[in-house]
């Protein structure tokens, strides 16, 4: 749900006042766990270091970013991968058998 006009973007206090000693363009990781916080013009250039609940990813900003949260660039889950039979098929490169020919073969029976 988006943020009503009339109060503005959520910016966190305490990373602004980080960002406000250091130089633009300074390759220097600013960790954060304020997944909430919009990216404003002034943090084009830094790197954030991300936390998802378990470690912090960098975040390099660039301009296309602004208006987005922190958190977006940072996933919280890792797809391991869809199990079973034609996925095993699939990784070792061989042809996955065709799907009809699977129903044919147990209606013999």
């Amino acid at each position: 749900m988006a943020r009503s006009l009339k109060k503005g973007p959520y910016i966190d206090e305490r990373l602004m006042k980080k960002l406000s000693g250091m130089k633009a363009g300074d390759r220097t990781i600013i960790k954060t766990w304020s997944r909430a916080a919009t990216i404003t013009p002034e943090m084009i250039g830094f790197t954030f270091g991300v936390h998802n609940g378990k470690l912090f990813i960098s975040v390099l900003v660039v301009e296309e970013m602004v208006g987005h949260r922190l958190g977006e660039f940072s996933p919280t889950t890792k797809f391991v991968r869809h199990g079973g039979k034609m996925q095993k098929e699939i990784e070792k490169g061989k042809p996955a058998a065709p799907v009809a020919a699977a129903p044919a073969k147990s209606a013999k029976k």
